[in-house]
């Protein structure tokens, strides 16, 4: 059976800056489709352990093993950035089913002195000399240290490279060519502020060549 074509309507740049303020926040985080979203554990130099849900978080190379976060502009307090900037180590944390609601209300803002580990009923774990808190609720868990922040001045937020320390993992994921199949490991993904999808791979495709 085919799908007929939708309808598609052409949105300009004038129409977008005229929407309202919450709606247009709403339809620009969903245009780029689906996204990576992940629990970032840190801890405060007095030892306040801290967690946030971040969905601005993408591969930035392999060799060296690089990840890349975007941080809102720091208008607000921002302790997972300060707390980055303090230690330069955290965690990112795949977000499995059976926790993505605790995993959403790590949005919201909790004074300082509160951690959201405990606000949440999620568990912190600490893996020997990694000083950062990882989820113990994941069943996939990324050690960082944090390397560069640059201040994007078109629209003030932060970008943050970090290099990979550590992952930690059910190596049963782990095929014979280094593919690691995530929804084995049960790991959700995001579209949109605050919508979370659990996904099914079509295929997978030999690399393409002319």
């Amino acid at each position: 059976m085919t799908t007929q074509n939708p309808i598609l309507k052409r949105i300009k740049k004038n129409e977008i800056l005229e929407m309202e303020n919450r709606f247009r926040a709403n339809f620009i985080n969903s245009i780029s489709g689906f996204k990576s979203v992940g629990l970032i554990g840190t801890i405060s130099k007095d030892n306040k352990t801290n967690l946030a849900i971040f969905s601005q978080v993408f591969h930035l190379g392999a060799n060296p093993a690089l990840m890349g976060f975007i941080i809102r502009p720091n208008t607000s307090a921002r302790h997972t950035l300060e707390n980055i900037e303090d230690t330069h180590f955290f965690t990112f944390n795949h977000i499995q089913e059976e926790f993505y609601k605790q995993a959403h209300q790590t949005s919201a803002r909790y004074p300082r002195e509160v951690s959201e580990f405990e606000a949440t009923e999620l568990t912190p774990y600490f893996e020997n000399d990694f000083i950062a808190p990882y989820l113990k609720e994941s069943h996939f868990r990324i050690g960082l240290k944090l390397e560069e922040k640059h201040n994007l001045t078109i629209n003030n937020t932060i970008f943050l490279i970090a290099s990979v320390q550590e992952v930690i993992l059910n190596e049963e994921i782990i095929e014979k060519d280094g593919y690691i199949d995530i929804e084995k490991a049960g790991t959700i993904t995001s579209s949109g502020l605050d919508s979370y999808h659990t996904t099914n791979k079509i295929e997978r495709l030999p690399y393409a060549k002319p």
